[in-house]
């Protein structure tokens, strides 16, 4: 729900704040208050096209900005996109213009491109005005609507799975027949790289890293053998002259002769029986590493290194970073070879799995259309309904679930094979035609009202404001319409802009705007009204300038009648 909204420096609101709360809310005040103010900012947070006009005269830069709370509904839609609430389970839009024209859009306070607000703004608002394009003129969203009220969950995720099943078969048949035009090509070149791997006869995975482990030691032999010659004749192994090992034991034999007269001795000769053991470790692993392999000339056998490495680095250039990838990326060859010797028979056991997967699919899309036929029934004959008491007699509505056909097969999409649209007459005689070519107006703001009602508490939106629904209808038709409007308002916070006293008096909050003039410029203000300052604002409305006492009495009528 919109919780706050704030506007700054937007045609004549200076700086704006409004507390919104859940239920139903009006918007009431005289002519050039400023009402439509809260509507053009809403729609620029709804990411409209930039409106430098709506800048403050004498001002290079407005802002506006508003705090949802997130429903469920709009916080998976949100996921989707690669946003989340904050920890209070709150986001934030805002969008500031330059008088320049340039204009910066973000989501709690990370700035994004606009289009991303357009694309996140219909989870959390729907706004229904006179003039802007309806929520219910793009078509391609009908089937998702019937869908909230046909409750076809199960069945659409099992249809998707069928649907991606037979998606990925289609493709896989069109690679292969694309592939089989050029087959002896590509023949040639697959079985041309498949030998150059084989070739190379790469066996462990780690067999480069060894490689280069051995090229260092090859490039720096010279050093590793005087060293290591030094380090194992001290310690061990010498020909000539006392090692330390030698040494140490010849300590530990003399301790031996002195174990009677030398207190612990005995202590003495295991510590250094120990230490010569450990000289000894050391000697001979020093020793080994010099002795390690049949290495032979270290020449030749560093010029057999770098030619095996030249080759690996040569495949790596090809067919992969490492030596595991470039044996999958042989097995993946190997593969596409005996598809292409055996295309005809591939395409033929892919078609057979197709057209099992298009009967498995089709039977459960035949069921979502039995469902969506049955709920179309069912909610069309609820917005019929709703459009009469809305006082439109004479309308038609039917909702139409077509399956679709490619020649005599199904026409297979990702949310079935139904083409879903939205009909509506609205005067006798005309023929029914789709919703989303009836023109912008009253009708179509009552139309819409029908709609959402319906689907109260399926709609993504928690927020939907209306202007001026009740533009150009009677006061009886007003009231219908404020009835309606509570009633949406159960599951859905209502925010309506209106001239109509019947709806004001039917809100559970009453908004009222204002102008005034502070240091010689008109600035709006808004505040919530109750008691007798509603029930004058409510008069007002009823009468115009100059109200009389029986306007009064007739506002206070209205919201005893109302319990407002």
């Amino acid at each position: 729900m919109l919780w706050n909204l704030y506007i700054e420096n937007i045609a004549v609101a200076k700086q704006l704040e409004i507390q919104f709360r859940d239920g139903f809310t009006v918007l009431t005040g005289k002519t050039g208050a400023g009402k439509s103010i809260i509507i053009d900012s809403l729609l620029l947070l709804c990411g409209a096209k930039n409106a430098k006009e709506l800048i403050r005269s004498g001002e290079d830069r407005a802002l506006v900005s508003a705090i949802f709370s997130v429903n469920d509904a709009a916080k998976s839609k949100l996921a989707e996109l690669g946003y989340e609430p904050d920890e209070n389970g709150e986001i934030e839009l805002s969008r500031a213009i330059g008088a320049d024209g340039r204009s910066t859009a973000k989501i709690n306070r990370r700035t994004v491109p606009l289009s991303v607000l357009r694309d996140i703004a219909p989870a959390l608002i729907s706004i229904q005005t006179q003039s802007e394009r309806n929520d219910f003129a793009d078509r391609s969203t009908y089937t998702g609507l019937l869908d909230s009220f046909s409750d076809a969950e199960e069945l659409l995720s099992e249809y998707k799975t069928h649907y991606d099943s037979l998606t990925d078969l289609r493709g896989q048949i069109a690679n292969l027949k694309k592939a089989m035009t050029q087959r002896e090509m590509m023949l040639d070149i697959l079985k041309y790289q498949k030998k150059e791997i084989d070739s190379a006869k790469l066996s462990a995975d780690d067999e480069e890293e060894k490689l280069i482990r051995l090229r260092t030691k090859l490039r720096s032999i010279e050093k590793v053998s005087k060293y290591s010659s030094v380090v194992s004749k001290a310690l061990a192994y010498s020909e000539k002259g006392a090692t330390a090992a030698y040494l140490m034991e010849r300590a530990e034999a003399a301790l031996e002769q002195l174990s009677d007269v030398v207190e612990d001795a005995d202590d003495m000769i295991s510590r250094l029986r120990s230490y010569r053991y450990e000289i000894i470790d050391i000697a001979e692993r020093v020793k080994d590493a010099l002795d390690d392999g049949d290495i032979g000339d270290p020449a030749a056998k560093l010029t057999q290194v770098e030619s095996r490495l030249t080759v690996i680095e040569r495949m790596k250039k090809k067919y992969g970073e490492t030596i595991a990838e470039i044996k999958a990326k042989r097995t993946e060859i190997a593969s596409q070879i005996a598809d292409l010797e055996d295309g005809d028979f591939r395409i033929s056991e892919l078609e057979k799995q197709l057209s099992e997967a298009e009967d498995k699919a089709y039977a459960v899309a035949r069921e979502i259309t039995s469902k969506r036929q049955t709920a179309a029934e069912r909610l069309s004959a609820e917005i019929i309904e709703s459009l009469k008491f809305l006082d439109m007699p004479k309308v038609r509505f039917r909702i139409s679930v077509m399956p679709m056909k490619d020649g005599a097969k199904p026409l297979f999409k990702a949310d079935g094979i139904d083409d879903v649209d939205l009909l509506i007459s609205v005067n006798t005689g005309e023929e029914l035609q789709s919703l989303g070519k009836v023109s912008s107006g009253g009708e179509l703001s009552r139309i819409t009202l029908a709609i959402k009602s319906a689907l109260a508490g399926k709609n993504d939106s928690g927020t939907i404001v209306f202007d001026e629904i009740d533009a150009g209808v009677s006061g009886g038709t007003s009231e219908r319409i404020g009835m309606m409007l509570d009633k949406l308002s159960k599951a859905a916070q209502v925010i309506s802009v209106t001239h109509s006293s019947q709806i004001a008096s039917i809100a559970d909050c009453h908004l009222l705007i204002e102008k005034s003039e502070i240091d010689g410029r008109t600035e709006s203000s808004v505040r919530e009204i109750t008691g007798d300052e509603r029930t004058a604002e409510i008069a007002r409305i009823i009468g115009g300038i100059d109200v009389t006492e029986k306007q009064k009495a007739a506002a206070r009528e209205m919201l005893n009648k109302n319990n407002k």
